[in-house]
This record gives C-alpha cells, sequence and structure tokens, in this order.
C-alpha cells in the first residue's frame, strides 16, 4: 500500500510536466534520445548475431525497435522543423505521406523480426537484421541530413 501512495504521490508531481505543452526542441530532444538508444539497440542485435546468440533471447530487443518505430513519426508535428539543433530535412514535413511510409516499412521490418525472434530462427533473423539496416537507411536517405 505504501507503495502505491509513493507512486501516487510522484504523479501528483509529475503532473504539471506531463500536461505542460511540449516545445519544439523537447521533440527533438525526444527523437535524438530514442534514436540514440534504437542504434545501440540494433548494434548489439548484430553483435549477438555474429556471436551466434541465441535469437529468442533479442525479443525484446527487436519488440522494443517496432515499438519505438510506430511511436517515432508521432514526433514530428508541424512546428517542430525549427527551434533546435536537428538533422530532420524538411522533406519529414513536406512529404509526410513518404516519411510515414518509410516509418512503416521499418516498423514492418522490425515486428519481422520480432516474430523470428520468437520462433527461434537464427537463420532468418540473422537476414532480417540486415533488412532493418536497409530500411533505417533508406529513411534517413530521404529524410535525414548527413
Amino acid at each position: 500500500m505504501k507503495r502505491l501512495f509513493v507512486a501516487f504521490g510522484l504523479l501528483l508531481l509529475a503532473a504539471p510536466v506531463l500536461t505542460a505543452p511540449a516545445q519544439a526542441q523537447d521533440y527533438i530532444a525526444i527523437r535524438q534520445a530514442g534514436q540514440d538508444l534504437m542504434a545501440g539497440t540494433f548494434g548489439g542485435l548484430r553483435i549477438a548475431v555474429t556471436a551466434k546468440t541465441d535469437v529468442k533471447t533479442l525479443l525484446p530487443a527487436a519488440n522494443g525497435l517496432a515499438a519505438w518505430m510506430r511511436v517515432y513519426p508521432t514526433l514530428f508535428p508541424k512546428g517542430t522543423e525549427t527551434g533546435g539543433n536537428t538533422k530532420a530535412l524538411p522533406a519529414v514535413w513536406s512529404d509526410r505521406a513518404g516519411f510515414d511510409k518509410a516509418a512503416a516499412n521499418l516498423v514492418d521490418a522490425a515486428q519481422k523480426l520480432a516474430d523470428l525472434a520468437k520462433a527461434g530462427d537464427t537463420e532468418a533473423f540473422a537476414a532480417q537484421v540486415k533488412v532493418v539496416g536497409e530500411a533505417c537507411g533508406a529513411c534517413h536517405k530521404d529524410y535525414r541530413a548527413k
């Protein structure tokens, strides 16, 4: 019961922050932090494949990639084109349908990676890691500055 009160107290303290309107730089910081985590996770997956790790143990990481990419496109609302240090190209906003499609392709690739991890299919998982990397690169080609 004490934990419940502590959690509730923390929620009350965080309420002003959680309800405050996000600024462009907040979105940029969230995008960058998430992409850093994704890059680290993906790098770890590549190392694990090379080390011939049991791919079933990689399911949480693959699920995390898919979950992140489902959320990622929502972090580019109108008005976040400027206001911070971002490598996002204007095409993210001017070609929104293309950007959303590229993100959806990555979600599909990451979800297939998770499905292969769950199935324990090491060979197909290794091949799918490459597909995920290509999907990342395809999005960066059109929507991220070098």
